[in-house]
């Protein structure tokens, strides 16, 4: 059973036994978010419930009165990370429905450094993009685009902390937290032993690389981290992933050992372009191309720098200075 869209897309509302999977629409490339409504005794869970936009609110407006529910219905928000397109509508879901918004410390505290009252991380990222050469021109166009995720984030929830280890009760699931960081910083996914089901935000998609990008001051190794935990994913036995984007799949360990050879290749093609020394804004634009808008390229740029980073703690890269910019060569 599923909720009726127009014949080029998806369904706006699909179950999956006790799950049901609502795709929120997002004003960006990945056209909508994945979020989850499993009911239990005392109302739904709600996993993710999308940015603060009116699109969005539209659209679950739709969601809930299809399905007969009422936000007073929902009973608790779980937050896999912190990223405007999964966090960013749990205050005002909070506002309406009355009930906690659950997320990890770690993602609190960095939405808190980019979006809280004493937000310090945006400047440092857009200072970080000048010192590895990012052309000046392209600095307004930066800092407007960071500036106006702030609508997409407010108001911000008053959270009640999860830790990797503990349990939660979704549902009719005893689900563990599980931490899978990397894309995000204190990122967890939820699993399910006892239906081998996990609720994995954007730590694995199918037919998507998740963005693995370095912030300054947060994890200064994250594509390491990330796949540290990717080879960790065949410790669980998934017989159906739900992930934040696209659709619910079944090669879960499959998938992750893909990222792990992706990434790998990735290394070795950014490794290979520096025979000669680059700025990490000019291996971005030889990687990814330089027709992007500015919302992929601040992604592309984390991205590059993630991996030559990465690389440089290996030491199979060598970092210069040069009158206040960086360069990458090979060592």
């Amino acid at each position: 059973m599923s909720g009726a869209a127009d014949r080029t897309d998806p369904p706006l509302w699909q179950r999956h036994d006790d799950v049901i999977q609502v795709r929120i629409p997002v004003p960006f490339p990945l056209k909508w978010v994945n979020s989850y409504l499993v009911k239990g005794s005392g109302g739904y869970t709600l996993i993710d419930p999308g940015l603060r936009a009116d699109l969005c609110e539209r659209a679950w407006e739709r969601v809930l009165a299809e399905l007969g529910i009422r936000w007073t219905d929902v009973s608790q928000v779980v937050i896999t990370h912190f990223h405007p397109d999964h966090y960013g509508l749990a205050g005002e879901v909070q506002r309406l429905a009355g009930c906690p918004v659950i997320i990890s410390r770690e993602s609190h505290r960095v939405a808190m450094r980019l979006w809280g009252p004493e937000h310090d991380l945006n400047q440092a990222v857009v200072e970080l993009f000048v010192r590895h050469g990012m052309d000046r021109s392209h600095i307004d166009a930066l800092e407007s685009h960071l500036e106006q995720q702030f609508a997409m984030v407010l108001p911000h929830p008053e959270v009640t902390y999860i830790e990797p280890g503990e349990r939660l009760r979704i549902g009719g699931i005893d689900a563990l937290a599980v931490s899978t960081p990397g894309h995000a910083a204190g990122h967890l996914s939820f699993y399910d032993p006892e239906r081998r089901r996990i609720f994995c935000g954007d730590f694995v998609l199918m037919r998507i690389s998740p963005n693995i990008g370095y912030i300054p001051g947060v994890n200064e190794d994250p594509l390491g981290t990330y796949l540290d935990h990717l080879r960790q994913a065949e410790t669980f036995r998934v017989d159906i992933a739900f992930p934040g984007h696209r659709e619910p799949f079944a090669a879960y360990a499959e998938r992750a050992r893909e990222l792990v050879r992706h990434h790998e290749r990735r290394l070795a093609e950014m490794r290979a372009l520096l025979a000669a020394p680059k700025t990490a804004y000019e291996l971005c634009r030889d990687v990814f191309g330089d027709r992007l808008t500015v919302h992929q390229f601040r992604f592309a740029m984390a991205e590059t720098l993630a991996h030559v980073i990465h690389l440089e703690r290996k030491g199979s890269v060598i970092a210069e200075d040069r009158e206040g910019v960086t360069y990458f060569r090979q060592k």
